[in-house]
């Protein structure tokens, strides 16, 4: 053995095959790091390392044919090498992360992850190193867009939407065939708690369902979103004011007039509300207690949902009538001819009673003096006659005798 290594041509030998080994070994190394995709960790070396987070997957393939499925969106590119070539490469970020679906048929595959542009001076680990991807064919078909309006139970009292406009109406969704196929509804949704005026083109997104209300994740959307006009309304319309009583006046009393202080008001309310609105009342009026006239204010009896704006309370004039009744009323005659004489059959006294109707104050103060009784004879023969009663009084009271008609005998 020491002779060999004594011998100038074994240790040449030797120099030679350490050489070899030396340039098999580096060669390896260059034909791995130009492969396209190192995904070996990188070594211990001394060496600078970065990591890129949430750099862009980008897909080769048909997009006018074919839609793809279950490849990421961003992918963690780590590079290693010295800092004349790493900086200048992280900071540009001028390389490709992507999956080459090229000459892929529909259906599901198992690809990797692939890069591109990145100077073979570093190390490359992407992360994931594969996906497993679904190829659709690709489809579009045009929806028309509807208008859910949500909590329009929170719009004001009274309030309703009118008529809605969608610009544009249709939208364009492009996606794999088998999804446009599940589409069965395309709305937007419009918030209108607490709206006080019209919406003007309020922008909203577009979204997608399936028959059974399932919302599809369907990103190609022609446009995104879409512009919702509605009309806020504040329907009326105006009706009589009615007053209710209840109760029964105390005796001797009537109800001459009972009456608001304004025959009609405004009402507002939604259509629906207003359709069954034929009339506004007034709270019910007591009238047990009342013995003389007078004017009360009370509130308006509105149904559900309507309203009447700054009517709070309303007058109401009440007018009571007073039954008074007046015995012994003496009866008069006029134009008796010449020559005639007369007397008085029924009543033989030619006296009756006299009932009067009127205000508290007109009755209080009528006596019989205020009446006058009369019977007319003129153009009356002998004989006995049947012949009306004429009461003549006050004009604000009422009158009504005991007997309308009275029979006399003329001699």
């Amino acid at each position: 053995m020491d002779k060999w290594f004594k011998s100038k041509n074994f240790v040449r030998i030797i120099s030679l095959a350490f050489a070899i080994l030396l340039y098999v070994v580096v060669s390896l190394d260059l034909s791995d790091s130009q492969s396209g995709n190192d995904s070996r960790i990188p070594s211990n070396e001394s060496s600078d390392i970065e990591t890129i987070e949430d750099f862009p997957i980008g897909i080769r393939i048909n997009e006018d044919k074919y839609v793809v499925s279950g490849v990421p969106e961003h992918a963690t590119v780590q590079l290693q090498g010295s800092q004349g070539v790493l900086v200048p490469t992280v900071r540009q970020k001028n390389f490709d992360v992507f999956v080459d679906l090229e000459g892929l048929n529909p259906g599901e595959h198992t690809v990797e992850v692939e890069y591109s542009n990145i100077p073979n001076d570093l190390e490359v680990f992407v992360e994931p190193k594969e996906v497993n991807v679904v190829i659709k064919e690709r489809a579009s078909e045009k929806f028309s867009v509807d208008v859910d309006f949500i909590n329009t139970d929170k719009l004001g009292e009274g309030f309703e939407l009118g008529s809605t406009e969608v610009e544009p109406e249709r939208v364009t969704i492009t996606s794999s065939k088998d999804v446009i196929d599940r589409i069965a509804i395309v709305k937007v949704f419009v918030d209108v708690a607490g709206l006080e005026q019209s919406i003007e083109s309020r922008e909203v997104p577009v979204k997608v369902y399936d028959s059974q209300g399932n919302e599809l994740n369907v990103k190609n959307i022609e446009p995104e979103n879409v512009t919702v006009s509605a009309k806020l309304l504040n329907p009326s319309k105006t009706v009589p004011v009615a007053v209710p009583t209840t109760g029964d006046l105390p005796d001797g009393y009537s109800l001459s007039s009972i009456k608001a202080n304004t025959d009609e008001v405004e009402v507002f309310a939604t259509s629906a509300v207003l359709e069954g609105i034929k009339e506004v009342s007034t709270e019910e009026i007591d009238l047990s207690d009342l013995t003389k006239s007078t004017t009360i204010k009370t509130k308006l009896s509105l149904p559900d949902g309507a309203r009447v704006p700054k009517t709070e309370e309303i007058e109401v004039k009440i007018d009571l009538e007073r039954a008074k009744t007046i015995k012994n009323v003496s009866i008069e005659v006029e134009k008796l001819e010449d020559g005639q004489d007369i007397s008085f059959v029924k009543p033989d006294d030619a006296k009756t009673s006299v009932t009067a109707i009127g205000t508290e104050e007109s009755i209080s103060k009528l006596t019989a003096e205020d009446i006058q009784l009369l019977v007319n004879a003129e153009g009356l023969g002998e004989g006995e006659h049947q012949v009306p009663l004429t009461i003549k009084g006050p004009d604000n009271i009422t009158f009504k005798a005991e007997m309308e008609q009275v029979t006399i005998e003329i001699t």
